[in-house]
């Protein structure tokens, strides 16, 4: 492994990305590429003169929605560019796609004419008939984009919420509501601020779009190699090196990029042949590949679109949403490296020899912008609070600076950086502006309050009921739909139920989140698995049996916040650093256990007696890990008790088993 072994471009490359990845985009042909490009270049010109209010429009300010309205018009026609309605017709943009987008077009620009009409006359109560009827239109369009952007099980659920207030006084009295005209529901969904233009949409224009500017400029300009041979220098000669290199590299590159498939996608070509090289199994480390990648999207700094979609519905700001999110991925990050470690340990498994790594000293030398741009984003976010405008303030130094270094970007090379990024937008604004629409059938109807109630009331007012029924739900909704969209429904139905049992409102989204995300790692659905398989060329279900128990600290990681919220640096100092403390030596337990190996006492065995001794740590584990007081109100000391004679235990029946190794 040398400094120039990973292509500046590698994260671009297409031929990296398993066929059925690649049939979900179109293989555009290059003046298609060029059409994505302008609109691309239109969509950041429109959120840099509306987020920096730079005046493009000489003597005219761009009222909100209007600026809504148009944003929404070229991300909607981006999307029947980018996704086939079929696996038929990937190479080219067909005539009634073309016909979609001239009528998108013209809807929109219609409805950017009008905005102060709009406003004024409050058109998503009582609208001319013209409007209702391109409000109509305009709900089939949005569908059938989220259909193409998130699949089916998106277009089921938002088709049925959205058409929800119109059946609404036919179904069970639980959930039944008024039923409302079906034009007049169309017109809340399309021509107010509470459905298709509602939080979703409105966190994407106005904060999602500038990281995912950064995040994609960030790859092109070859951050991506340079995180990769940053973690090769610094821990690819540990024992365990190029897996503890997948932690590193993923977890930075998914904190980017915010998508853990297409992370895997980007590292993993990389981190799984140098993890089979020493002797790791292919499932083992395409399970490793799929944890790091899968973490990278709760990891801080950027944690993609659902941390900010979160901020609003808090009305908190993004950066207080991050700093909830350091200890839980520390805490995350350090279970997979622990288990890596003794797993390593256990099957004597040794690091790269050092002549083939990259130096630190020319790394850093030859990557030392992307840190800067990091440490200004991080200021400017921090310090200056200025959440919208930051990104694009990074992304300029970022591009500036990257022309002066040998990863320069050339003509051709920044249109398909623009081209790319347009794909991304598209995809994620698709997703959400379908995604709004079951806000709309929810809000207009009021029915949201009810459903949390009526959990409430099933779960017999018992937290630990109404916790497992969400950790299922908010699994179940993650296999089918993306961590955003499954984490907005519940927000909406789940967390109101668990906040009026007590519980504190940024644990319980937090809990949604982190729960929608484990289905990329457990089966039958662990996408992120099954794409590191791909890579590895293995059984894609032994890969996602591999991931589920490298990376079972997180199933349990939401419960322990959930019930003291100090684990999210909620508590006050000392209560912070009891709960992190005793939380870092729980997980590196449960981790000797799920690994069969204890540092400073060597292999757990195997066997009845083995299982035994796994059991008594990782139970003692468990007990540590467990913040004292919150809603169980165990104290610290009684915890201690119990999780160090159970620890001792373990230990003591192991050295009737086997003597002790040296490690």
């Amino acid at each position: 492994m040398t400094e120039d072994s990973v292509p500046a471009d590698q994260s671009a490359d297409a031929s990296q990305v398993p066929a059925p990845s690649r049939l979900r985009y179109r293989e555009l042909p290059q003046r298609w590429q060029t059409v994505m490009a302008v609109m691309t270049a239109i969509a950041i010109a429109l959120a840099v003169n509306q987020i920096f209010n730079a005046g493009f429009f000489v003597g005219y300010v761009v009222l909100d929605s209007r600026y809504m309205y148009l944003m929404t018009g070229v991300m909607l026609s981006m999307v029947f560019i980018t996704f086939p309605a079929s696996q038929n017709n990937v190479r080219q943009v067909p005539w009634y796609d073309v016909l979609i987008i001239l009528i998108i077009v013209g809807i929109f620009a219609y409805y950017a004419w009008f905005t102060e009409r709009i406003v004024l006359e409050a058109w998503e109560f009582t609208a001319p008939a013209t409007g209702v009827w391109l409000a109509m239109l305009t709900w089939v369009i949005v569908l059938e984009a989220g259909r193409r952007a998130g699949g089916w099980p998106v277009f089921a659920i938002v088709l049925v919420f959205s058409l929800y207030p119109t059946f609404a006084d036919s179904l069970p009295t639980v959930i039944a509501a008024l039923s409302i005209p079906i034009q007049d529901v169309a017109i809340f969904h399309v021509l107010g601020e509470e459905s298709l233009f509602g939080i979703p949409m409105r966190v994407f224009a106005q904060l999602v779009f500038g990281f995912l500017v950064f995040g994609i400029s960030l790859q092109y300009t070859g951050g991506g190699p340079f995180f990769i041979n940053l973690a090769f220098a610094l821990l690819g000669h540990l024992r365990g090196g190029p897996a503890k290199v997948s932690i590193f590299s993923s977890g930075l590159m998914g904190s980017m990029s915010g998508g853990p498939i297409s992370n895997v996608l980007t590292t993993g070509p990389l981190s799984i042949p140098a993890m089979r090289r020493i002797g790791f199994s292919k499932e083992y480390a395409s399970g490793v590949e799929a944890c790091a990648s899968t973490g990278g999207v709760f990891m801080p700094p950027i944690m993609g679109a659902t941390a900010f979609v979160m901020a609003s519905f808090l009305n908190i700001s993004y950066v207080s949403v991050a700093i909830a999110a350091i200890v839980p991925s520390v805490l995350y990050f350090f279970g997979l490296f622990m288990q890596i470690d003794a797993y390593a340990a256990r099957h004597s498994l040794s690091g790269l020899p050092r002549e083939e790594l990259p130096r630190l000293g020319k790394v850093f030398r030859e990557g030392w912008y992307f840190i800067a741009v990091f440490m200004a984003l991080i200021w400017m976010l921090v310090y200056l609070q200025r959440e919208a405008v930051a990104p694009f303030y990074a992304t300029a130094l970022l591009l500036v600076i990257n022309q002066f270094t040998r990863h320069k970007l050339n003509g051709e090379r920044f249109r398909q950086l623009v081209a790319t990024m347009g794909r991304l937008l598209a995809e994620l604004a698709g997703i959400l502006a379908a995604i709004g629409l079951i806000i709309g059938g929810l809000a207009v109807t009021g029915i949201a309050g009810t459903i949390a109630n009526d959990l409430v009331y099933l779960a017999g007012e018992n937290v630990i009921i109404l916790l497992a029924m969400g950790a299922l739900t908010s699994f179940i909704l993650g296999i089918g739909m993306t961590v955003t969209a499954a984490y907005i429904f519940l927000a909406i139905v789940l967390v109101p139920a668990l906040t009026n049992s007590g519980l504190d409102p940024l644990a319980s989204h937090m809990f949604v989140m982190y729960w929608g995300m484990l289905s990329f790692i457990t089966p039958p659905v662990a996408l992120a698995a099954f794409a590191a398989a791909s890579v590895a060329n293995v059984s894609p279900m032994r890969a996602g049996l591999e991931a589920m128990r490298l990376g079972a600290i997180i199933y349990v990681v939401p419960f322990f916040f959930v019930f003291n919220p100090a684990l999210l640096l909620q508590g006050s100092t000392m209560e912070n650093l009891q709960a992190i403390s005793t939380a870092l030596v729980g997980v590196a337990l449960v981790s000797a256990a799920l690994q069969g190996y204890l540092i400073g006492h060597g292999d757990l065995g195997s066997g009845g007696r083995g299982i035994a001794v796994r059991c008594l740590i990782g139970i003692s584990g468990l007990t540590l890990a467990l913040p004292a007081g919150g809603l169980f109100g165990f104290s610290q000391a009684i915890l201690l008790v119990i999780a160090l004679v159970l620890l001792a235990a373990g230990v003591v029946v192991n050295f009737t088993l086997r003597p002790r190794s040296v490690i």
